[in-house]
Formats: C-alpha cells, structure tokens, sequence
C-alpha cells in the first residue's frame, strides 16, 4: 500500500513510545488515526487530546467502521504485540495491509534525506539532541523520538519533510527497514539475546545495519567499535573528539576537534560522560549535514534533554533527586559515572526495578557489578513487560549478588517509607518498567519530607 492512499492508520500499541510518535505524525498531515493500546497512560491521554480515539479493550467491536475498510486502512502494529491478539489477527485474516512500526518508519523516511542513530545505549537522547540542532537551525526537518523531549513536550519534531532524523532500533531486527543518508552506530553492547540468541549474532546485525547505508552516505562509529567508518571519541584521537572538558555550575565546557578545524568554548547542560559523547555524535552529523558550527554551538547550549534520562526531579543544596530510564548494565554505569562526577563524596541512594526476566538472567553478574557501586540500594520485582516469569530468575537472585553492605528488597507498596529512612542526599530511581510511574509520588512526599 502507498502511504499517500492510507486515508486511514490503525495502530495496535499505540500508546507506545514509538508507535505514538508514528500516531502524531499521521494525524499532523491529515491522515484519520486511531488504535488500541493495554491501559490509559500520560502518552495515550495526549493523543486523546488531539483527537485521536483510543480503547482499551481487545475486542474487534471496537473498531470504528472507518477502519474497517482495507482498502483505505493501514494497521501499524508493534512485535511487542502477542500473536494471539484478537484485532491483529482480525486485520490479518481479513486481508489488510499490516505492517510492523519500523516497516512504517522505513516507508516514510525513504524519499527524505534520513539520519538514523543506532546503537544499544544513547539512542534516544542522541536523536533528541540531533533533532533540536537541525530544528534550531532552520532545516525542514521530522524527527522521530523514542523518548518525550524536554525542549518540545513531544517525541515528534515537526518542522517539514525534506529532511527525517530516525532511532534505528536493533531489536527484532527493525534497524535493517532503513536506508539512511547518514547514521551513526554509537555501542554495540550486548543486548537483546531473546532475540539475536548470541552476541555475534547483535555484532552481526550492526555490521547488516552499515550496509543499508545510501551510495555516497556515510556513518559514524563511536571510537573503538569494530566497524568501519568515521569516528568519534573523548580526549583521543578520533576523528571527531572532545578536548579540554571542564565543568562550570553543573555544565560542561568543552572544544571539539574536527577533521578540517576546531570549536571551541561549547556549552552543555547534560551530565555524564556519555551524554557527552552523545552531544558529539549529534553535532558531527549535523556538521556533516552542512549546518554551521556557530549555529550548532548555539543549539547545543539551548538542548534541555529527555524525560526520564537523567531528569532531576528535586534539585536543592539538601537533596537531590533523579530519575533515568537506565536498564542494562552499562546504562546504570554511565549513571553512576554521572552522578558521582557532579556530586562527589555525597552518599547516594539507588531504587531500581530490572526489566525483563531474560535480560536479568543474561546480565546478572554484570547487574550485580553495576548495582554495587551505589552507597544504598532498593531493589524492586522484576518488570516482565512482555515476558512470563523464568524459574529461579528473580530480584532475590540478583539481590544476594550485589556486594554492599546497605541493600534491601521492597515491594512498591512499601517503596517510599523506605525511601524516607535513607539520610543519603542523592536518591536515584533506574529502570525501564513502571517504575517511572511512582516518581510523582516519591517527589512528592520527599518535598514534604525536607
């Protein structure tokens, strides 16, 4: 089906954080959305709000009569979806156009100039940030988002279609619908092992993934990865490399070295060493686009970040409280990297619920490293998002491998009076599952606490 003659989008999950930037984008050129998705969210409110009609129920009666056309309905569904879903299957038997969400993405990024970020950590906040540097410098730009932008309040930047700025996904494979004229690969830790079985068979896909690349476009590895291209680094010699960091109230001041000349004297606000490298990334490839190095600097300095990475919630001389979407190993590294940097010598409190029963059991060790190195932890249950429990896999395990001596497992219930116990002044909330849901309530009642 030509997208041009869809009068109709049907998603299946669309209160996802992808799908409901795909939903946005259908509904600002006109097109009639709407969809399904497993409970009410801030993010299927807001797509309520524009007028989007949304149910919650898995039933075919459901679905408004406009959508059950074939002829005019595209039915956009994402693999998080169960297969036994009883209005996919509906659409599915009955002969409509269905495609999977990066099926979509491929299809409407093909005839624009496309930069795609890949990689199994960074890859929504390095699109966040490229998509804020077109955007303020004027390029007739859609950027797709996989996380709620700070500067926007949206995971879609819209500001024309000659240009689309994309996440290339590596789960199930949704990274090799793409065609991009630019991408970047920026780790390739392993991940995802439900899906690729082994860590070769990720490396493999990244390589798969460098080679949809357009004639005449180019890609941009992070410093060190084994696969060919132009690289990017902090104070070594890559291509594109951060030189002389300093940090000024809570911001880095930093020069980056080019293949042809140097800016100097750039100003972020993100903390982190990865985001860091993120912020390099993004303007390399914006610079390789052809927007001017005054410009980027510019932008840069205005970039405010993504909610959930890194967001400060509290932030005063007593305490402070963050939260981040970090769920693998090396995410919750880069955490720790960041906050001791900002805040050393402070104790600090983690809370976090690990994602998936299969990453959990991959990982363990590795979790077990990572988590040890936070002054007090509050392990939550395991989030099993679309998994079923795995036997022997569970917090308890990962808990009796975590060396510290301050170290508990909680049930939510009991989660903010364990909180307020803690004399730490830096509190940490970490995970990708629902534990973002209960940081109004832990601002709340520290606010009142302190």
């Amino acid at each position: 089906m030509n997208l041009n003659s869809a009068h109709n989008i049907y998603f299946i999950g669309i209160g996802g954080i992808g799908m409901s930037a795909l939903a946005r984008y259908f509904k600002s050129i006109g097109k009639h959305v709407s969809g399904y998705d497993k409970t009410p969210s801030e993010i299927t409110k807001d797509l309520e709000a524009l007028g989007i009609s949304i149910h919650f129920e898995d039933h075919v009666s459901h679905i408004e009569k406009p959508f059950q056309n074939k002829e005019k309905t595209l039915v956009v569904y994402t693999p998080a979806v169960p297969r036994f879903h009883s209005e996919l299957n509906y659409f599915i038997d009955n002969g409509f156009t269905v495609l999977k969400r990066s099926q979509v993405l491929g299809l409407i990024t093909e005839n624009t100039f496309c930069l795609a970020v890949a990689g199994t950590h960074g890859k929504t906040t390095t699109t966040s940030i490229l998509g804020h540097l077109l955007y303020q410098s004027g390029v007739k730009l859609t950027a797709f988002l996989g996380g709620i932008s700070e500067n926007y309040n949206s995971n879609l930047i819209l500001n024309g279609n000659e240009v689309s700025v994309v996440e290339a996904d590596e789960f199930d494979r949704s990274f090799l619908t793409l065609s991009p004229n630019l991408a970047c690969i920026t780790s390739m830790d392993a991940d995802h092992l439900d899906i690729y079985g082994d860590a070769s068979e990720l490396k493999k896909s990244f390589g798969d993934f460098s080679k949809r690349i357009k004639p005449n476009g180019k890609l941009f590895v992070r410093n060190g990865l084994p696969i060919e291209g132009i690289t990017y680094g902090i104070e070594d010699d890559a291509d594109y490399s951060i030189q002389n960091i300093k940090i000024e109230d809570g911001t880095y001041v930093f020069d980056i070295k080019t293949p042809e000349t140097d800016i100097n004297s750039l100003r972020f606000n993100l903390p982190g060493r990865h985001n860091l490298l993120n912020a390099l990334i993004a303007m390399a490839m914006a610079a390789e686009y052809g927007v001017s190095h005054r410009r980027l600097a510019n932008a840069l300095e205005s970039y405010k970040g993504v909610k959930r990475r890194f967001t400060y919630h509290i932030k005063t001389d007593n305490l402070v409280f963050i939260d981040d979407y970090a769920h693998h190993p090396e995410e919750i590294n880069a955490v720790h990297q960041a906050v001791r940097e900002m805040y050393p010598n402070q104790e600090v409190l983690a809370i976090f619920q690990p994602h998936l029963y299969t990453r959990t059991r991959d990982f363990i060790n590795e979790f077990a490293e990572s988590l040890s190195q936070f002054d007090e932890l509050l392990l939550l249950d395991i989030y099993p998002a679309r998994e079923l429990p795995i036997e022997g896999v569970n917090s308890k395990w990962l808990l009796d491998k975590i060396d510290t001596s301050s170290k508990k497992l909680v049930n939510k219930s009991d989660l903010i009076s364990e909180i307020l116990k803690s004399s730490a002044r830096v509190i940490l909330t970490i995970g990708a599952g629902d534990i973002g849901e209960e940081v109004k309530h832990i601002k709340r009642e520290l606010s009142v606490a302190s």
